[in-house]
């Protein structure tokens, strides 16, 4: 931790204080700052707010393996079952709308290359009156592409009840970006047992999303996958991957990071280069939105891609 001092501070003096607060810590004090050791970060943070409020602190900043100190050490989890030789390829509609089109679409992604497939049946929506997803009655469903094709079921989770009813279906829980910082709904899914998918969300730091991760750390088993997804939620201003941010979570983390290019550019053209972009940066793998008729889709139908355009990016990856 680096501790800067406001001017004329005397440094003596507040290394005996920081000392008192973090027993076991060693502090060195240099020319205006204190800098600080510790073989236990995980006090840090009940003392930060304390280290901060002392008289002549103008500032103290945990480094990133301080304030995730899990997920700095975190090593990669196998997901034999969501990986054959290459990377993973996560792909599905956005939403699963019916059994016949979701069946059929999810036979072809198998066939294209997909080694895990997308089954959102809740879904967070802007407007109260937009298509929020079969829900439950997706279930049989979900039963049924499991069956037929062999391969792992991703699927978003809202709340906590939703959770405790969508586990024996899927092999993969996802946090979305709007519930990134849904610290409960972090501790409940790291406690279900399977892995978790988590998403960035607009704006974070990297730290912000470690920070999240490390809730699935301390509270799981460790199967834990990031993803990054762009910093717009809708709209045309700030489309794309953080490229930088994948390389950086790349470096900063065992974790395997994989890229979600459909929601990051909202346009279905951009999704293939986007997504060779993101696996040249460094990802582990890719969550994209390919459906049979994305015009038609009633969820996200603009940034959804065809299966012969999934086929055919699946190809060339």
């Amino acid at each position: 931790m680096l501790i800067r001092l406001e001017p004329g501070a005397e440094a003596a003096a507040l290394r005996g204080r920081v000392a008192r607060l973090l027993p076991g810590a060693t502090v060195r004090a240099g020319q205006g700052v204190l800098r600080v050791a510790t073989r236990r970060p995980e006090r840090l943070a009940d003392a930060l707010p304390r280290l901060e409020s002392l008289p002549g602190v103008a500032s103290a900043e945990p480094t990133l393996a301080e304030a995730c100190p899990r997920a700095s050490r975190a090593k990669a989890p196998s997901l034999r079952a969501f990986r054959k030789d290459g990377p993973i390829l996560i792909a599905g509609p956005c939403s699963l709308e019916d059994g016949k089109s979701y069946l059929a679409a999810a036979r072809r992604l198998k066939a294209a290359g997909a080694t895990a497939l997308r089954a959102g049946v809740f879904k967070p929506r802007s407007s109260p009156y937009a298509f929020p997803g079969l829900g439950e009655k997706a279930f049989p469903i979900l039963r049924e592409a499991r069956r037929e094709t062999g391969l792992p079921l991703v699927s978003e989770v809202l709340s906590e009840r939703q959770l405790e009813t969508v586990l024996p279906f899927v092999d993969m829980v996802q946090i979305g970006a709007r519930n990134m910082r849904n610290y409960e709904l972090l501790k409940a899914a790291a406690a279900a047992g399977l892995p978790v998918l988590l998403k960035r969300a607009p704006g974070a730091t990297l730290k912000d999303w470690l920070l999240c991760a490390e809730y699935l750390l301390r509270y799981g088993d460790g199967a834990v996958v990031l993803c990054e997804r762009g910093d717009s939620y809708s709209g045309s201003a700030a489309r794309g991957l953080d490229l930088a941010m994948i390389r950086a979570a790349v470096a900063a983390t065992g974790l395997p990071v994989i890229a979600d290019p459909s929601h990051a550019n909202g346009e279905r053209a951009r999704v293939p280069g986007q997504a060779l972009a993101a696996l040249r940066a460094g990802a582990a793998g890719l969550l994209i939105e390919a459906c049979a008729d994305p015009v038609a889709a009633l969820v996200d139908g603009r940034h959804t891609i065809s299966l012969d355009d999934f086929g055919a990016l699946a190809g060339r990856i």
